[in-house]
């Protein structure tokens, strides 16, 4: 491949203040380290040509890293749009109003869960009321002050949050300075294990294409998020070899030769997938758009297909095991 992704995961910490079951730190124990300035340095510069946005989350909270603020200053810098995610355990308002001064084009807080029992279940170590009144008051000074900053309330769907969909939906809906409410299926393994028929895959996988490539703290280099959770092996790292040497690798083009030839199911990492796989015209247009209209129209998307305004085919979800074994 002559050019390098459009979209990348880039993990600045591994340290997280919260113990969530569905979360793969529950099974891949993290360091208490945080990415360097030379690897995080080194990825910007040499992806800033084809790099449209960079998302400064991995399997750590953000506001953990103490560079967050400068990493995502230095994003800006060579014209490439940062995003974060956040458990809003540290959104006080303080740090409000540092993330409304700064230039991040989105924010998506995350808050799994309508009711206090739900999403204490799923966010151990985390309060609900103080939860959810940070990310209330964020969004209400963001509205006051009339930002560009794209705000996404989301919660990932699992069996015990489920029934609580249409109470979120309403609730966040209704806040000032909310843009977009997303609802997302589980994309892990942790909870039960899933994947994708063969036949799932007889399109390829544009993570392999366009992205988004994930960066680990350490600087190591994955095809996609999933491979890491996956226990793939990493394609290279940051710090011993360039980016364009690391993309175009042996095992990545394999894993793109299969792929072409419609055979991604016979990748092992691939045929144990999670993410929910997006119907080719989906992706059409996700290389026509830019990467900013990109991700504000996938919640766009998955609320429509969620609510059957859409065709399901659409996007395919992995099933579980359970539920191919009753198929």
């Amino acid at each position: 491949m002559a050019a390098l992704p459009v979209e990348y995961i880039v993990e600045t910490t591994a340290k997280c203040n919260l113990y969530c079951p569905m979360c793969p730190r529950e099974t891949h124990p993290q360091p208490k380290a945080d990415m360097t300035n030379e690897v995080f340095e080194r990825l910007v510069r040499e992806s800033g040509s084809t790099a449209e946005h960079m998302m400064l989350i991995g399997l750590g909270e953000p506001f953990l890293d103490p560079h967050i603020f400068e990493r995502i200053e230095f994003c800006h810098r060579h014209s490439i749009s940062a995003l974060l995610s956040t458990n809003g355990t540290f959104l006080d308002e303080r740090n409000a109003g540092r993330i409304l001064d700064s230039p991040l084009d989105q924010i998506t807080l995350s808050f799994d869960g309508a009711k206090k029992e739900t999403f204490e279940f799923y966010r151990k170590g985390a309060n609900f009321e103080k939860v959810r009144d940070n990310f209330v008051r964020f969004a209400r000074m963001k509205h006051a002050r009339r930002s560009k900053l794209q705000v996404v309330v989301q919660m990932v769907k699992m069996p015990g949050n489920a029934a609580e969909v249409e109470d979120f939906t309403s609730f966040w809906s209704a806040v000032e300075g909310v843009d977009q409410v997303r609802v997302k299926e589980d994309e892990t393994n942790v909870l039960g294990p899933a994947g994708h028929d063969a036949g799932d895959w007889k399109h390829p996988c544009h993570y392999l294409w366009r992205g988004p490539v994930y960066v680990k703290q350490n600087g190591d280099v994955y095809p996609c998020c999933q491979s890491y959770m996956l226990d793939g092996a990493p394609l290279g790292n940051l710090a011993e070899k360039p980016l364009l040497e690391i993309w175009n690798s042996a095992p990545i083009q394999e894993m793109r030769r299969l792929h072409a030839a419609g055979r991604g199911g016979e990748v092992d990492i691939c045929s144990r997938c999670c993410t929910t796989i997006p119907h080719p015209l989906l992706v059409t247009g996700s290389l026509v758009f830019h990467g900013k209209t990109v991700r504000r129209l996938i919640p766009l998307v998955e609320r429509l297909v969620y609510f059957s305004k859409l065709p399901g085919k659409l996007l395919r979800p992995p099933q579980r095991k359970a539920e191919r074994d009753a198929g």
